[in-house]
This record gives C-alpha cells, sequence and structure tokens, in this order.
C-alpha cells in the first residue's frame, strides 16, 4: 500500500523537466553522497553516471521499506559502478503532528550526506533504516540507534556524532513541503514511493519488478 500525502495540491504542470543541480562530491575514486543545491535532496553517486534518478521516500512508508528489500542491493551495486546517481528527496506527512519519527529519520540522512561518506555507505544507511522500520505512528528509533545504523553502514564518523546528538539539519515541513511540490509536478499522485528518471524525463514503474533493470539498460542521451 503506498502511502499517500494528505493535502492537496494544485497548480501541476504537464511534465516534470525539472533536473537537480548538485553534484556527488566522490570521496577519492569512489561515488559520494551530497545535498542538493535545492537543500532538499541528497545525490549520490558518480555525478556522470548514465542513469539519474530521483527517489521520494517516507520513513514510515511500508511500501518504501519494500522497494528497498527488494532493490536497495541492485541500488547499491549500480551506484558503485557508476551506472546509477539517486537523488534521495525525503517527505514527513506521516508524522502527522503526533510523532517525529519521520522527521528525525530525514534530519539524519541530511546529517549523514558529504565527503566523508561514500554514496554506497550512504545507500547502506537508507536500507538499515527502512530495515528497521517500525510501525506508522510510533515513536522510532532513538538517534543512539540511528546513530548505530549509520556507523555500522560505514557513514563517517564527525556525522555519526552528529546523528547520536539530534543536531538539526533541516525543517522536517519546509523539506516535506518542497519535495511534496517536486513530486506534483510529475502530475503523478503525491505517494511514495516514487522515482522519477531524470533522464528520461518519466515516472518509473516501480511495480515493475525489473524497473531498475530496464532503467540501467535503456540507453541514455
Amino acid at each position: 500500500m503506498l502511502a499517500v500525502l494528505a493535502l492537496s495540491v494544485a497548480g501541476s504542470t504537464a511534465g516534470c523537466s525539472r533536473v537537480v543541480d548538485g553534484t556527488a562530491q566522490a570521496s577519492g575514486n569512489k561515488p559520494g553522497s551530497e545535498i542538493t543545491k535545492d537543500g532538499a535532496g541528497i545525490k549520490i553517486g558518480y555525478p556522470d553516471a548514465p542513469a539519474q534518478i530521483e527517489l521520494f521516500t517516507e520513513p514510515q512508508c511500508p511500501a518504501c521499506a519494500h522497494l528497498q528489500h527488494e532493490s536497495g542491493d541492485d541500488i547499491t551495486a549500480a551506484v558503485g559502478q557508476g551506472r546509477l546517481a539517486v537523488t534521495y528527496r525525503p517527505l514527513t506527512f506521516l508524522d502527522r503532528s503526533v510523532t517525529e519519527y519521520s522527521a528525525r529519520v530525514a534530519n539524519a540522512l541530511f546529517l549523514a550526506a558529504g565527503p566523508n561518506t561514500t554514496g554506497t555507505a550512504f545507500q547502506a544507511f537508507v536500507q538499515d533504516l527502512w530495515g528497521h522500520q517500525q510501525p506508522e505512528g510510533s515513536p522510532g528509533p532513538t538517534d543512539d540507534a540511528i546513530a548505530a545504523m549509520a556507523s555500522d553502514s560505514g557513514v563517517g564518523s564527525e556525522q555519526v556524532d552528529e546523528i547520536a546528538t539530534g543536531e538539526k539539519a533541516i525543517d522536517a515541513g519546509q523539506l516535506n513541503d518542497a519535495n511534496a511540490g517536486l513530486l506534483s509536478e510529475t502530475q503523478y499522485e503525491v505517494s511514495t514511493p516514487a522515482v522519477y528518471d531524470l533522464v528520461g524525463q518519466q515516472v518509473v514503474d516501480t511495480s515493475d519488478p525489473d524497473w531498475l533493470d530496464k532503467l540501467l539498460t535503456t540507453p541514455q542521451s
């Protein structure tokens, strides 16, 4: 079941042609991780990867956890091989002013990104977080638990310390509004998970179990 944003979006354009301006900063010869210039996404991978996607995801969304379970390892491999760059765009609408579960996980993602965290380590962190997803409305993992997952995934030690202390990196409401607005431009229901092909400029059908293979084998212009 998809998680659907509980707000109405008006003024959607006929298509999404927005391209992320940020580029990843590689650590040595490894794919990097970096916050995008618009401040609402984290891009992982080599900047010249032939396949480029945006992945809209919500920390409490079971379908998002399923996508990571089914495709996370393949995403890691493609990022590491230089075939794919992913811009993660977290949303936090399932908090619904009751819990800060999604906000704290999203905040940790933005703390994790940077020159000391490779793209593959960041992807491992994402898989660990969604792999330990708790039921919607629960308090969610503690900052210490999130930091332990970050450390185990290979996130930089400085970033791990910031996650453990709960340092604030985002405004969760502004982040949600920004990424919901971007997602609405595709004329796709504002729901998660959603994958947008930045090269082909189209929504990817993630219900197809071969969606990633097809994306990686489609000639990129």
